[in-house]
């Protein structure tokens, strides 16, 4: 019988590793518009992962595709709850920036790192179930709980994750790696994702607490495009601005390098500045990640000594961490 089109690609592929679309034009002797097309398709079945960016991408066999197959003939049996919860929760990015979601990218790390899937997807299931027990309403984590005895005086009324940064075992969680490779490859269009994941949660607070002014933390390191300018946009909160800076020292000095809390609060304390003397009667202040929870803390500090918010102030990160000095020092 006759090879297809598809069979013909996939056989090329894992003859020579991987394969660009050209190549397989030339080998099968069709039209890019064909390869394209065939391509496609593979992709959408699993067939195929590709990788790199136009105008340089090229076409590898799924290595999901093999391992989930192997682990059905090894007969594997992982519970469907289990398996539904990794499959919505799951997320690994690769050394070389492959995206592996729910199940197949589970499964793909657990080849990796020589791990029992059942076992292990057992274990994730429970931690998470465990971690998940810090999320109240609207699934946002009281963060405020976590840092009340840190600082010597709580300038914050309430503060808020929508998620842990990572957790033990098994690293960062999915938004977690969506925040780290979103600010360190300056994708917009992870940022985007991060802000469609996050914006049900922050209009809740902004109803529950009647917010009418928010500032967004501002960064020390210069990015050309910047997180939180992105998120901004994203959010597009119909709220006046409260302008927060960071002051430019002759040596820039990003929290995320201190190791110690007092020099984090000093650092916090001395060089952001509240700007104006618009008044309000409630504050949302959002930040990326929350480690010491020192910014926060220092910026409604200054919030308050400028009298210009009547109410609360509520602080929300994007994630944060578990135990209770933990340094974020990757974002």
């Amino acid at each position: 019988m006759d090879k297809t089109t598809s069979e013909k690609i996939i056989e090329y592929i894992a003859k020579n590793s991987q394969a660009s679309g050209k190549e397989l034009a030339d080998y099968l002797e069709i039209t890019d518009r064909g390869v394209r097309k065939q391509l496609k398709t593979l992709l959408e079945r699993n067939e195929i992962c590709k990788i790199g960016k136009s105008p340089k991408v090229f076409y590898r066999i799924a290595a999901e595709k093999t391992v989930v197959f192997k682990l059905a003939m090894d007969g594997v049996v992982v519970g469907e709850k289990v398996k539904k919860f990794i499959n919505d929760h799951y997320l690994n990015i690769t050394p070389i920036g492959e995206r592996k979601e729910g199940w197949a990218g589970f499964v793909a790390w657990c080849q990796k790192t020589n791990q029992d899937v059942a076992r292990m997807a057992q274990d994730y299931y429970n931690l998470m179930e465990k971690y998940n027990k810090f999320k109240t309403e609207k699934g946002l984590i009281d963060g405020r709980k976590k840092i009340k005895n840190t600082f010597p005086e709580m300038h914050l009324d309430e503060l808020f994750y929508v998620d842990f940064y990572s957790i033990e075992r098994f690293g960062k969680t999915k938004l977690g790696q969506l925040l780290l490779h979103a600010k360190q490859s300056q994708n917009k269009k992870l940022i985007r994702e991060i802000s469609s994941e996050v914006k049900e949660k922050v209009e809740y607070l902004v109803k529950k607490f009647r917010i009418d002014g928010v500032g967004y933390i501002p960064p020390t390191v210069k990015r050309e495009v910047q997180f939180m300018k992105e998120l901004q946009r994203n959010l597009k909160l119909p709220l006046r601005m409260l302008a927060i800076s960071k002051i430019k020292t002759e040596i820039a000095v990003a929290q995320k390098t201190l190791t110690k809390l007092p020099d984090r609060i000093e650092n916090a304390k001395k060089t952001f500045i509240v700007e104006g003397v618009t008044n309000y009667n409630n504050i949302l202040l959002i930040d990326d990640a929350v480690g010491s929870g020192a910014t926060l803390n220092e910026v409604a500090g200054k919030i308050r000594e400028k009298k210009i918010c009547k109410g609360k102030i509520i602080g929300l990160a994007i994630t944060g961490s578990f135990k209770g000095f933990d340094v974020i020092s990757e974002v």
